[in-house]
């Protein structure tokens, strides 16, 4: 055989090799999309429902506040909020129901036990369900770190006027590090009307105080400006001592008066940025009770990583046919992803009793629940 008829029959092995291999890669273009339309259509199909049935309930526990409060602020400031919120919350849960419904349905039609025999490995259908599962990751994240904390603003100052006021209006016997070496002290402060009595600012070098400043009141006004009444100022230099004092000055400290009036839910309030950068700063001046942001912050990341977890035991649990149908997966299904959820209320107290960090207590449902994840994917694919 010459060299023109054996390029030309390399040639056409490899053109006969390109055409077989093309109608695969469209069925499995076609199945992805498939699996993909199914998955997130049933969530958000699920998530409507949740929905409705939430603001069902919630304007039957709220039924004062909604005839008291004017319509549009309870469906603009509060419904338009609140919804977002509630979805974020429930995201994982609603990831593992939706994927225990569907792929149970696909798996009772017959239609898993088709692709599998079609030589799509059960690695391969894995696939579509993590790239799901990542969109739902990613939406959930993002709202909840930075589209949610701003709309909670308005819908927690909604439920202070109108349901049950939980700020913090007042604080006793305040002491925080500004900075590094700097201690301030305030014996009451009144939000409401700005002031605070009885406050001291210390400078320490080492354990050596080198100045204090004395103050009757203080007040504190929007641009951050704090006015000390009634002041003194002492600065040490070993045994000798200086004194100043005045009826009023004005000084910029790096204190605001949320760094100690701290209300239920204000870390539902920020963004992760800021929630990180005001757990930083709180540490740093020595506060303790930061537990619920610390919480919080950790809490976004875990959920998130919950979506592929529970996609990957709903798979697992739902891609075979059971006597019992549908009905027996959904039923595990819900006892599943309703242990997670409590599993993690349970843990996230761990933090705040001090025995474990808040980044512990949030991942130890997702470390527990990734070997179950593990173990049952072991077995499905087998």
């Amino acid at each position: 055989m010459s060299d023109l008829q054996q390029h030309a029959t390399a040639a056409a092995q490899i053109k006969s090799r390109l055409s077989w291999k093309w109608p695969f890669k469209w069925r499995a273009k076609q199945f992805d999309l498939y699996i993909v339309k199914n998955f997130l259509g049933t969530f958000f199909f699920a998530i409507l429902l949740l929905m409705a049935i939430v603001i069902m309930f919630d304007v039957n526990e709220k039924l004062d506040a909604v005839l008291t409060a004017p319509v549009s602020e309870t469906i603009f400031k509060y419904f338009m909020n609140f919804l977002p919120f509630i979805v974020s919350q429930f995201s994982p849960l609603f990831t593992f129901i939706s994927v225990i419904f569907f792929t149970s349905r696909l798996a009772d039609r017959s239609e898993i036990i088709a692709m599998l025999s079609s030589g799509i490995s059960f690695h391969r259908l894995t696939v579509p369900y993590i790239f799901s599962a990542t969109v739902i990751a990613v939406l959930t994240y993002l709202l909840s770190a930075y589209v949610i904390p701003p709309a909670n603003i308005a819908r927690i100052e909604y439920t202070n006027k109108w349901v049950n006021n939980k700020e913090v209006l007042y604080g006793d016997n305040i002491q925080l590090q500004v900075k590094p070496g700097v201690m301030a002290y305030l014996a009451r402060y009144d939000k409401v009307t700005g002031s605070g009595y009885r406050f001291s600012l210390e400078q320490f070098d080492g354990n050596t105080i080198t100045s204090r400043l004395t103050a009757e009141t203080v007040r504190y006004d929007s641009a951050g400006l704090w006015t000390l009444n009634n002041y003194t100022i002492r600065r040490f230099d070993g045994l000798k001592e200086t004194k100043i004092g005045g009826a009023h000055i004005d000084t910029m400290l790096n204190v605001e008066p949320r760094d100690f009036l701290i209300s239920h839910n204000d870390e539902q309030t920020l963004t992760s940025p800021q929630l990180r950068e005001y757990i930083l700063k709180q540490k740093d001046r020595g506060v303790a009770n930061i537990k619920n942001f610390e919480i919080e912050y950790e809490r976004r990341y875990a959920m998130t990583a919950a979506a592929f977890i529970l996609t990957i035991i709903g798979l697992s649990l739902s891609s075979r046919k059971v006597r019992g149908g549908m009905g027996m997966n959904i039923g595990i299904g819900l006892l599943l992803s309703f242990s997670y959820i409590l599993f993690m209320t349970v843990t996230s107290t761990f933090c705040v009793s001090g025995y474990t960090s808040a980044r512990v207590a949030m991942w130890i449902p997702n470390i527990i629940y990734t070997f179950i994840a593990a173990f049952l994917y072991a077995r499905a694919s087998r």
